[in-house]
């Protein structure tokens, strides 16, 4: 009896090999170089960063980019050869992120827009709305405190034209030669009551003549 065997199923393959990266296409890197140089200058590609396999025969190649304001990118020219026995063609050049790059904000569609423009836009309106309900009211204030001031500018101009009449009464008065000619002439105002006295009429005196024994 012949010995039994395991049996294996009927599909069953051979393991598949881990498949290395064309070496072809990984040495072209100065074909990749001057690929770059149509769409950009040398001095902002940097060194070989490493490379990414796309698939069989097709390797794209990562260098550093130096361009002012592209942190973490990097550029990126994607080879392929027909078969093994081909040389490299270059399929595309292009710029792309890396995992730590600058990146702007995610892209929103117009329609998604246009509502938060809106919204902004009515946010707006209700600022301005407010401003213009303030400025009104300080102007009310400005004018209120504009006609205060007026009313005490007219007080005190009023006052200001009484002190002047109360001025204008004593014009032309000399206070020093009133002053001056009251101390050279100390005895008018006896001399006057003098005169005052003998004009009034005097009573009629008797004489000792008239009187008899």
């Amino acid at each position: 009896m012949p010995e039994a065997t395991d049996a294996q199923p009927a599909d069953a393959q051979p393991a598949e090999t881990a498949r290395s990266t064309d070496a072809t296409l990984l040495a072209a890197v100065e074909l990749a170089r001057t690929a770059l140089l149509e769409i950009t200058t040398d001095d902002t590609i940097g060194e070989v960063l490493g490379h990414i396999d796309e698939g069989d025969l097709v390797v794209s190649l990562l260098f550093d980019c130096l361009l002012t304001g592209y942190p973490g990118w990097r550029w990126t020219v994607s080879l392929a050869r027909v078969d093994e026995n081909s040389e490299p063609k270059v399929l595309e050049t292009e710029l792309t992120p890396g995992d730590d790059s600058l990146l702007a904000p995610e892209w929103v569609p117009w329609s998604d827009r246009l509502v938060d423009d809106d919204m902004t836009a009515d946010d707006d309106e209700s600022d301005e709305d407010e401003d213009e309900d303030e400025d009104e009211d300080s102007d009310d204030a400005d004018a209120d405190n504009a006609e205060s001031d007026e009313d005490t500018d007219d007080d005190a101009d009023s006052a200001d034209d009484d002190a002047d009449d109360s001025l204008d009464a004593l014009d032309g008065i000399d206070f020093d030669e009133a002053l001056a000619a009251a101390e050279l002439n100390p005895g008018e105002p006896h001399e006057a009551d003098a005169d005052a006295g003998h004009s009034a009429p005097q009573p009629p005196t008797r004489s000792r003549r008239a009187r008899r024994a």
